[in-house]
């Protein structure tokens, strides 16, 4: 698998859909990317976190060197953010953790299951898909509060529109350009296109 492949991969599984999405940033799209009908084969999951790991490593090999513990927000990012934390630790043979945050209902992202982070820990935060990075941001948040030390960012896709993101290093295997719409000049919502909410925050 190339990086240049990997939409490719996607229509394949019938994971980038089309129709009228709501984004949980209240924006809409008319294209949605569902990672886990590509993630569910361990085969594919593997060949993608070695993808991104690549695209860490040649930036900057120190960081896996690194690294203790992968974090991802429940629940797009735990399958991507197990398989980081396992081939981190096939190509370094360092002891890598992977634990995920959780939405409450009252709306805050937390670490539960007795997950923990300290301050000796160097932290790698991963997702499936990054599209406004509020979870992302989230997800620092969390892991400030507990002292660890954030060293970078890590997605399959950046699928932002806007410009820097992050105050850490962002990585990705490839970024894709979707037209998202506020929902008062959404074309679709014109059009009377049923409106769907198929995923969590990213």
């Amino acid at each position: 698998m190339r990086n240049d492949s990997l939409i490719d991969i996607f229509k394949k599984y019938n994971a980038l859909l089309e129709g009228h999405f709501l984004l949980s940033s209240g924006l809409h799209s008319n294209k949605y990317l569902q990672c886990a009908l590509v993630l569910q084969y361990p085969d594919l999951a593997e060949k993608i976190a070695m993808l991104l790991l690549e695209e860490i490593k040649k930036s900057d090999y120190d960081i896996l060197q690194k690294i203790s513990v992968v974090i991802s927000p429940a629940l797009g990012g735990v399958i991507i953010g197990q398989e980081m934390a396992r081939v981190i630790k096939t190509i370094t043979g360092t002891n890598v953790r992977a634990i995920f945050t959780e939405r409450q209902t009252s709306g805050e992202m937390v670490l539960r299951r007795g997950f923990n982070i300290n301050d000796r820990d160097n932290v790698l935060i991963v997702e499936d898909v990054i599209t406004t990075g509020k979870s992302t941001n989230e997800v620092v948040e969390v892991v400030k509060k507990f002292n660890g030390n954030i060293l970078a960012v890590a997605s399959i896709i950046n699928r932002s529109s806007e410009g820097k993101i992050f105050t850490y290093p962002y990585f990705y295997i490839t970024k894709i350009d979707i037209k998202n719409y506020s929902p008062h000049e959404c074309p679709l919502c014109k059009q009377n296109i049923e409106l769907v909410k198929p995923g969590s925050r990213k």
